[in-house]
């Protein structure tokens, strides 16, 4: 759909009822805090991937990033649960935006072989300032202060289902915001920049500006959920830093759809989905998470939000037909009688 046809209309009506009806269909308001949470790194992916056509591996780095700043502000320096994860996107941001000001300036294969490299160092830096990170043991006894505003409490986030209805408000300001990005002349330039690249600088458009922009908007937005992850769990593991944290953004982001902000969190529910009720069955479930995304992108090129988008537009298609019968009469079925044959 596009993000033009009113900010708060059409698929962002669709994600409040999602984000409404997701804790009364899942098992726990954890999951759905997990799904939200990856939804909002998922959907920053997608700022680079589907929109800029900047295929980055070092989301990671980001995630891992603002799962520690927020941490270590709320830890250290006893810094609030906004001001925290205010802290944690602006680290993200800055993050951000050197990697893609050294990575932009390589195309293809190099400038993903630049943003993996960008994440492997940030991982063994956070494995080494152990004193800080807590190493390969993670950041223990992570706190969950309650919502505060002027040093006034508005409400204590302990619970889980109060900590999902305040990611679910992040959740949807940040799915607003994002469309409101895309529907922006920024937004326009960076698709023709993915369109054509050397176009966009034909008719004046500095891509490269463009595209550390973005980049700084994507780590923003991914380190905002590592620091809500490291707040739901308590912790942060290692693992929020690692390549895999990168891969599995990636694929999710493939599995809801690249160039589809709602396509983010279908990705993101249906990996959190499969890897809790796969994980439960056999130890060995990656093996059919990814068989599933062979499956995706051979038949489903444009993810699941295609799928489900095709499958909108046939339902539709057949309730407008009109329904049609063919007449057949007797004369029509008969043999052709001896003057027809001659």
């Amino acid at each position: 759909m596009n993000a033009r046809n009113g900010l708060l209309g059409g698929p962002t009506l669709a994600v409040a009822v999602v984000l409404i009806l997701m804790p009364l269909a899942l098992p726990s308001s954890t999951l759905a805090t997990e799904i939200l949470i990856f939804a909002m790194a998922v959907l920053a992916c997608n700022l680079l991937l589907g929109y800029g056509g900047l295929l980055s591996f070092g989301q990671g780095l980001f995630f891992g990033a603002g799962s520690y700043v927020a941490a270590l502000t709320m830890m250290h320096a006893h810094f609030s649960l906004l001001g925290a994860l205010l802290a944690a996107m602006c680290c993200g941001a800055v993050i951000a935006a050197f990697v893609g000001a050294m990575a932009i300036r390589r195309v293809g294969i190099y400038f993903v072989m630049m943003t993996l490299a960008f994440s492997q160092t940030g991982y063994f830096l956070a494995y080494t300032l152990s004193d800080w990170t807590g190493g390969d043991n993670g950041l223990l006894n992570v706190p969950r202060p309650p919502l505060a505003l002027f040093g006034v409490t508005l409400a204590d986030l302990n619970g889980g289902m109060a900590y999902y209805t305040f990611v679910a408000v992040l959740f949807l300001l940040v799915f607003i915001a994002a469309r409101r990005v895309i529907a922006s002349p920024f937004g326009s330039t960076l698709i023709a920049i993915r369109e054509n690249e050397t176009r966009a600088y034909a008719v004046g458009y500095d891509a490269r500006r463009f595209k550390m922009l973005a980049f700084a908007l994507s780590g923003a937005v991914t380190s905002l959920a590592g620091g809500l992850y490291a707040m739901q769990l308590h912790f942060v593991p290692l693992e929020n830093i690692q390549m895999a944290m990168s891969e599995h953004i990636v694929i999710m982001t493939v599995i809801g759809g690249t160039g589809s902000l709602f396509g983010s969190l279908l990705g993101a529910g249906s990996w959190v989905i499969l890897a809790d009720l796969l994980s439960s069955i056999w130890p060995r479930w990656m093996i059919l998470m990814g068989g599933g995304l062979i499956a995706v992108v051979l038949f489903l090129r444009g993810g699941l939000w295609s799928g489900l988008e095709a499958l909108m537009q046939r339902l539709c298609t057949k309730k407008r037909a009109p329904a049609q019968t063919d007449a057949i009469t007797p004369d029509d079925t008969a043999a052709p009688g001896k003057g027809e044959q001659e």
